[in-house]
Protein backbone atom coordinates (compact mmCIF):
# COMPACT_ATOMS: atom_id res chain seq x y z
CA UNK A 1 0.00 0.00 0.00
CA UNK A 2 1.46 3.54 -0.85
CA UNK A 3 2.19 5.84 1.70
CA UNK A 4 -0.03 9.04 2.05
CA UNK A 5 1.85 12.35 1.02
CA UNK A 6 0.01 14.85 3.01
CA UNK A 7 0.25 13.33 6.12
CA UNK A 8 1.28 16.09 8.94
CA UNK A 9 2.13 15.90 12.50
CA UNK A 10 -1.39 16.77 14.20
CA UNK A 11 -2.58 13.46 11.78
CA UNK A 12 0.08 11.32 12.77
CA UNK A 13 -0.08 12.12 16.74
CA UNK A 14 -3.96 11.20 16.51
CA UNK A 15 -3.02 7.59 14.62
CA UNK A 16 -0.67 6.96 17.41
CA UNK A 17 -2.80 7.92 20.34
CA UNK A 18 -5.30 5.40 19.47
CA UNK A 19 -2.80 3.18 19.78
CA UNK A 20 -1.78 4.03 23.49
CA UNK A 21 0.85 6.95 22.67
CA UNK A 22 0.36 10.20 24.38
CA UNK A 23 2.75 13.36 24.09
CA UNK A 24 5.36 13.12 26.49
CA UNK A 25 7.59 16.20 25.50
CA UNK A 26 8.41 18.78 22.83
CA UNK A 27 11.90 20.27 21.95
CA UNK A 28 11.60 22.79 19.20
CA UNK A 29 10.04 21.11 16.13
CA UNK A 30 9.96 17.11 17.89
CA UNK A 31 7.77 16.17 18.87
CA UNK A 32 8.07 12.81 21.33
CA UNK A 33 5.42 10.33 22.39
CA UNK A 34 5.51 7.33 24.78
CA UNK A 35 3.33 4.55 25.03
CA UNK A 36 1.20 4.08 28.04
CA UNK A 37 3.48 1.43 29.91
CA UNK A 38 6.79 3.73 28.74
CA UNK A 39 8.12 1.03 26.94
CA UNK A 40 8.51 2.06 23.62
CA UNK A 41 9.32 6.15 22.56
CA UNK A 42 8.89 7.55 19.31
CA UNK A 43 10.10 11.12 18.13
CA UNK A 44 7.66 12.98 15.48
CA UNK A 45 8.54 15.74 13.62
CA UNK A 46 6.38 18.80 13.80
CA UNK A 47 6.17 19.46 9.96
CA UNK A 48 3.45 19.70 7.36
CA UNK A 49 3.84 17.19 5.20
CA UNK A 50 6.47 15.09 7.42
CA UNK A 51 8.46 13.38 4.98
CA UNK A 52 7.99 10.16 3.16
CA UNK A 53 10.84 8.42 4.37
CA UNK A 54 10.21 9.63 8.03
CA UNK A 55 7.21 8.56 7.69
CA UNK A 56 7.94 5.13 6.09
CA UNK A 57 10.39 4.65 9.37
CA UNK A 58 8.01 6.17 12.36
CA UNK A 59 5.14 3.88 10.81
CA UNK A 60 7.54 0.55 10.54
CA UNK A 61 9.00 1.28 14.16
CA UNK A 62 5.51 1.30 15.41
CA UNK A 63 3.63 -1.74 13.70
CA UNK A 64 6.83 -4.09 14.57
CA UNK A 65 6.79 -2.71 18.21
CA UNK A 66 2.91 -3.27 18.45
CA UNK A 67 2.65 -6.23 15.93
CA UNK A 68 0.35 -4.15 13.84
CA UNK A 69 -0.34 -4.66 10.12
CA UNK A 70 1.37 -1.86 8.02
CA UNK A 71 -1.64 -1.52 5.59
CA UNK A 72 -3.94 -1.46 8.42
CA UNK A 73 -1.96 1.40 10.36
CA UNK A 74 -2.11 3.63 7.24
CA UNK A 75 -5.89 3.14 6.25
CA UNK A 76 -6.19 4.74 9.74
CA UNK A 77 -4.33 8.12 8.69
Amino acid sequence: MKLPRDVDAERLIRALSSHGYNVSRQVGSHIRLTRKDGKHHITVPNHNPIKLGTLSSIIKDICVTNEIDVSAFIRKL
